[in-house]
C-alpha cells in the first residue's frame, strides 16, 4: 500500500534533541554477579544478545528505584528546549510517548509539562512499544501541518527496570522472561518541531505508522498489576522472541523499501540508516538484510541496551551534528506487541 504523496506539504524541521539516560553504564558482569550468574552467563549475554551495557533507572543492590519515567523525560526535554535556543512558554504542543507510564493517572506527560512550567497547551500521550516515539512524531509533526500551531515538544521514553524481579532465580526462567533480564534499559529523549523556516535544521520529509497485527498473537505484553491481581503468577512481562526473531526484520525490510519508494530515493543514495534497536545482534541482522551499504548506520543499543522509545532520539541526538544539507537519512523500528511497523525520512537543509 503506497504511502500519501509528499508533494506540496508545509516543512516541518527538527531543531533540536535531548537524552537523558540514568546512572552509569551497567555491564553483563554486573548484572550475571546481581543475578548470581556467572560470568560465563555475561559472556552469554554479549554474543547471543548482543549488548554490553545499559542504563537502569534502579539500584541493583537495594532493588530500589532511582529515576522515573517523569524525571528523564523532564531532563530530555529540558535539554532540548535548551538546545533550541527556546523556553517552556514557546512550545505549543506537547505529546509523550511510552510504553511504561509512571502512573494510569495523571498522565506522565502532563507531570512533565508542571515540571517544565508549560500549560494552556494541548497534551497528548501515546501508549506503545517500540513504536510510540515514531507515532508521537507523526502527532507532533500533524498537529503542526494544521498551522494552528508553530513549535512542537515531542519526548519519547520508558523505564522498563519498574518490571525487574531481581528475586528471580534467572536460571530457572523460561527464555520468553529471561530475554527481558538482559535486553532492556531505561531513558527517554525529545526533539523540538518547528513549522518555521529555520536554517540548517533537517526536514521531516516522511513519517508514518500503521498497525499491521490483524489476527496475529501478541509478541509482547506489560501487564498493570492492581490490588485484585498483584499476587497472581502472571509474568510483568513476557515475550515471544522467536517470533519477534523471525517476523520484525521482515517488517523492516518493509518499511525501509516503503520510504524508499514513496519518497523516490534510492538506496545507493542514502547517506545515514538508523535500523530497529531491539539487541545489538537483532540490529545487526537487520542492517545487514537492508543492504544499506552506501548508508552510515547510527546505532547505540549496544552499549544503552534497549530503553524503548527513549532509543529513536538517542539515534538522532548523533545524527543531527552529522547530517548536511541534501544528506537524507532513514530510521525504521518495528512495536512487536501488537505488531506495527513506524519509519520517518529526513532530509538535511
Amino acid at each position: 500500500m503506497a504511502l500519501p504523496g509528499t508533494r506540496d506539504i508545509p516543512d516541518i524541521r527538527v531543531l533540536s534533541v535531548g537524552t537523558a539516560l540514568p546512572g552509569a553504564p551497567v555491564d553483563n558482569i554486573a548484572l550475571a554477579r546481581r543475578f548470581g550468574q556467572s560470568e560465563q552467563w555475561a559472556e552469554w549475554v554479549d554474543v547471543f544478545v548482543g549488548t554490553r551495557t545499559r542504563h537502569l533507572a534502579l539500584d541493583l543492590e537495594r532493588g530500589t528505584l532511582t529515576h522515573s519515567l517523569a524525571d528523564l523525560a523532564t531532563t530530555a526535554a529540558a535539554r532540548a528546549l535548551a538546545e533550541a535556543g527556546l523556553e517552556a512558554a514557546d512550545v505549543d504542543v506537547l505529546v509523550l510517548g511510552t510504553a511504561t507510564p509512571d502512573l494510569l493517572m495523571p498522565g506522565t506527560v502532563n507531570i512533565v509539562a508542571d515540571r517544565l512550567g508549560i500549560d494552556q497547551i494541548p497534551t497528548f500521550q501515546l501508549q506503545s512499544g517500540c513504536t510510540g516515539a515514531f507515532q508521537a512524531i507523526a502527532l507532533g509533526r500533524q498537529l503542526l501541518l494544521t498551522g494552528e500551531h508553530r513549535t512542537a515538544l515531542v519526548i519519547g521514553g520508558d523505564v522498563c527496570a519498574r518490571a525487574f524481579d531481581l528475586s528471580a532465580d534467572v536460571s530457572a526462567l523460561p527464555p520468553e522472561q529471561l530475554v527481558n533480564a538482559v535486553l532492556f534499559g531505561d531513558g527517554a529523549g525529545a526533539v523540538v518541531l518547528s513549522a518555521d523556516p529555520v536554517p540548517g535544521a533537517p526536514v521531516i520529509r516522511q513519517v508514518f505508522t500503521r498497525l499491521v497485527g490483524l489476527g496475529q498473537a501478541p509478541g509482547q505484553t506489560l501487564t498493570w498489576f492492581g490490588p485484585n491481581d498483584r499476587d497472581s503468577d502472571t509474568p510483568a512481562v513476557s515475550e515471544d522472541y522467536k517470533a519477534i526473531e523471525a517476523r520484525v526484520p521482515v517488517l523492516a525490510e518493509e518499511i525501509y523499501r516503503e520510504l524508499l519508494e514513496t519518497l523516490d530515493w534510492k538506496a545507493d543514495a542514502l547517506d545515514y540508516l538508523l535500523p530497529p534497536q531491539l539487541s545489538g545482534r537483532m540490529t545487526t541482522r537487520i542492517s545487514e538484510l537492508l543492504g544499506a551499504t552506501s548508508a552510515e548506520e547510527i546505532s547505540v543499543v549496544t552499549t544503552t541496551g534497549n530503553n524503548g522509545n527513549g532509543l529513536p532520539f538517542l539515534q538522532l541526538e548523533l545524527l543531527l551534528p552529522r547530517i548536511a544539507p541534501g544528506e537524507r537519512a532513514i530510521a525504521v523500528a518495528v512495536e512487536s506487541s501488537k505488531w506495527i511497523k513506524a519509519g520517518f525520512a529526513l532530509e538535511g537543509a
